[in-house]
């Protein structure tokens, strides 16, 4: 949900004699043109924040919010935050590892004659902090696509950094998102789906034992449903503000690498949360957009 900004822009009338001049007689103003550039904030709290069917937040509630630049020709820019603590939970962060920040550029569009539109990004997460001794940052570099439908969206994103998610060797590691976003009516209800499915590549060695792949500890799916309302149905006051419910869930998550230090999973290796942080959840937000 976005608003956009228009810069006023009214053309001067025609100059006419002052003794002579009526009010019919005067020529119309310009109407405002269009600003090619639209700017817009957002700021949400959360029960918790759930990235890919994980929480990040060990079940605990986060603050969200960011910025967002587009202009007409389809290139757009932007910078969200939240707070996090996983960093700190599994212990692969020394100082700092509260905080996630996410910047992104692209062009997006639509193919003409269609409803198919399509879009084309780089993403960067970024984990502010020090890494502990045998950890390596959670930094993580994404190049992603994207093909939309009316209310489907088919979205594929590739890794390009050497780590992801603080996971050594794992570039050309992928996520596979299929979301569907379907308004009922006039309601002011959006019904969402979705399947996802994360696939990690290589080997962290310093980690898992010798034959254990990245894609054996880590690789899971996940899956998600919700109900969204748009405030403003209510009271006009509102506009931009919705609230929601939503449970996730995911699938083939390893213990070892997404459960609680009392669970056990491949290899041997016990997982690293106080609590597993692939377990089903039900999380609640408000969300205002500017």
């Amino acid at each position: 949900m976005h608003k956009t900004m228009i810069a006023a822009a009214l053309a001067s009338a025609l100059a006419v004699p002052a003794l002579t001049a009526h009010a019919e007689d005067a020529p119309a103003a310009a109407a405002p043109a269009a600003s090619e550039h639209t700017f817009t904030a957002n700021v949400g709290i959360y029960s918790q924040y759930i990235f890919r069917g994980l929480t990040q937040t060990n079940e605990d509630p986060a603050l969200q919010g960011g910025f967002d630049y587009s202009h007409a020709s389809g290139l757009y820019a932007g910078a969200w935050a939240s707070n996090i603590s996983w960093l700190r939970d599994n212990n692969s962060y020394k100082g700092g590892g509260s905080g996630e920040f996410d910047f992104y550029a692209g062009f997006k569009n639509t193919i003409p004659s269609t409803d198919i539109t399509y879009d084309l990004g780089v993403l960067q997460y970024w984990y502010p902090g020090s890494s502990a001794a045998g950890f390596v940052k959670a930094d993580t570099t994404e190049l992603y696509a994207a093909l939309g439908w009316k209310w489907i969206t088919a979205k594929y994103s590739h890794v390009v950094s050497d780590k992801a998610f603080g996971v050594r060797d794992a570039d050309g590691t992928y996520y596979f998102d299929l979301s569907a976003a379907v308004p009922l009516g006039e309601t002011g209800l959006t019904v969402g789906a979705h399947y996802g499915w994360q696939e990690f590549d290589g080997k962290d060695k310093a980690i898992a034992p010798a034959g254990v792949d990245n894609d054996k500890v880590y690789s899971y799916e996940d899956w998600r449903i919700s109900l969204a309302y748009d405030l403003s149905k209510a009271s006009s006051s509102l506009a931009g503000t919705e609230i929601g419910i939503m449970y996730t869930d995911t699938s083939s998550a390893n213990k070892a690498g997404y459960g609680k230090t009392t669970q056990v999973g491949a290899g041997g290796l016990s997982g690293v949360y106080p609590k597993n942080i692939a377990s089903d959840q039900v999380t609640v937000w408000l969300k205002r957009t500017f």
